[in-house]
């Protein structure tokens, strides 16, 4: 029996290639490729000389039966995606599962994801986190997608590709509310940014700028039924405070509005509605 190395690529940075991902590319019969194309760049790169087999959501079915069948035969051979790691989000994961199947040894040689590297930058809870993938094109599948997940405190992680952002950032304010969003584009690229931002704000930035590049974006969880009593106790603790020195309740609503979760029509409501306790 062969091996199938799952072997990590970089996501924009070749620098970021590791010497046991070029050792392993270089010792193994032959590599699996998303795109042949993309692939040969990297292998030319550092001079990596070996046959590459086309692998990809079109052909999975059918090619990973030839894959299978050498990797059976004694053949050793690598997968690799356009950049990252292979078998997230990728058909990679199915020849795995046929591997697994056919008692064919599989071993990781670990590289970049984008995944990780934007939860990592995105200053949001990290802790506890949930990778989602790309959304469904189709509206009702991507509107269950997002409903499912709507009551998930942990924090949510998704692909996107720049045409499809703001109906995706749309979408997710729907569904969400206006919760915190890291947005990670071109991730260790010359034009890396990451937008920390509010979803409100994100889809009012994108209206007015074309996106560009691929995202990774880094949503924040639902607020338990806890967090959000303490957090709106808060928030209505700072608006009596500017409102006893002297400030318009209305105008410190407002004020408040811009730092806490809460716009200044719900702050000025529970405002009123706390007087009337009193």
């Amino acid at each position: 029996m062969g091996i199938l190395y799952i072997v990590g690529t970089p996501i924009g940075n070749l620098g970021d290639m590791t010497y046991r991902a070029v050792e392993t590319l270089k010792e193994v019969d032959f590599i699996c490729a998303e795109d042949t194309r993309v692939s040969a760049k990297l292998l030319n790169y550092f001079d990596i000389k070996k046959t590459l087999i086309s692998y990809h959501e079109h052909n999975a079915q059918a090619a990973g039966a030839g894959i299978i069948a050498r990797l059976a035969a004694g053949e050793s051979a690598a997968i690799v995606t356009d950049a990252g790691m292979p078998c997230i989000s990728d058909p990679g994961e199915l020849l795995v599962k046929q591997c697994a199947e056919s008692g064919i040894e599989v071993r990781v040689v670990p590289g970049p994801t984008a995944a990780m590297s934007a939860i990592a930058a995105s200053g949001l809870n990290s802790k506890n986190f949930s990778f989602r993938g790309f959304l469904s094109v189709n509206k009702k599948q991507r509107s269950a997608h997002l409903a499912a997940v709507k009551t998930c405190p942990d924090t949510l992680i998704f692909y996107e590709a720049p045409h499809k952002l703001l109906n995706t950032l749309e979408d997710m304010l729907k569904f969400f509310g206006d919760r915190r969003i890291a947005l990670c584009r071109e991730l260790t690229k010359i034009h890396e940014e990451i937008i920390r931002t509010t979803l409100s704000q994100a889809v009012e930035f994108y209206t007015e700028n074309k996106p560009k590049g691929e995202f990774v974006l880094v949503v924040e969880g639902a607020q338990t039924a806890d967090e959000a009593a303490d957090t709106l106790e808060s928030a209505l603790a700072q608006v009596k405070g500017l409102a006893d020195n002297g400030m318009r309740p209305a105008d410190a609503c407002r004020e408040i509005a811009k730092v806490t979760p809460y716009s200044k029509g719900e702050l000025y409501t529970a405002y009123l509605e706390g007087r009337g306790d009193e």
